[in-house]
């Protein structure tokens, strides 16, 4: 039988993954998870995947099931105080889906520089007054450890 082949750079895999937040308090409620649906397949080295994620499953194997921990830096990021922002509720008032109003914890979709072709990002609505809206744009994930677990299908 010959041997399975490597996860290598440009491999399309396929998958299961789980991920959850590193703490032995969440561990156990995953923040995304294939595992009993569909597997995921992608290609390695086409952004699918965080680069430090994608550096993990290099040489893993068809039939591999690891777990690993990621620190802040290489998941997601620190979380950046520059990417928490004040804006008027003008702006807010103008981005909301018919008219809808919008509420501390609701994410907020805006327009991107690209908007004719689709690009938009979108915020965390953290507070709210008459005047003013201040959202976080951080990643919900930037600052915290992570933990993945992946199962390898299959490689191509």
């Amino acid at each position: 039988m010959p041997d399975p082949i490597q996860v290598s750079p440009g491999a399309f895999l396929t998958l299961h993954y789980r991920v959850a937040l590193a703490s032995e308090a969440a561990i156990d409620t995953p923040v995304f998870d294939t595992f009993g649906d569909r597997p995921a397949t992608l290609q390695m080295g086409c952004g699918q995947l965080a680069a430090p994620l994608e550096a993990k499953l290099l040489g893993l194997r068809a039939g591999d099931h690891v777990s690993f921990e990621l620190g802040p830096d290489e998941a997601y990021g620190p979380r950046n105080p520059d990417l928490v922002r004040k804006v008027s509720r003008t702006l807010l008032e103008a981005e909301a889906v018919s008219g809808a109003p919008y509420a501390p914890g609701d994410w907020v979709e805006f327009a991107g520089p690209s908007a004719e072709k689709g690009a938009s990002f979108a915020g965390l609505l953290k507070e709210l007054d008459d005047d003013f809206a201040l959202l976080d744009f951080n990643h919900p994930l930037a600052g915290q450890p992570l933990r993945f677990e992946v199962q390898i299908i299959g490689v191509l």
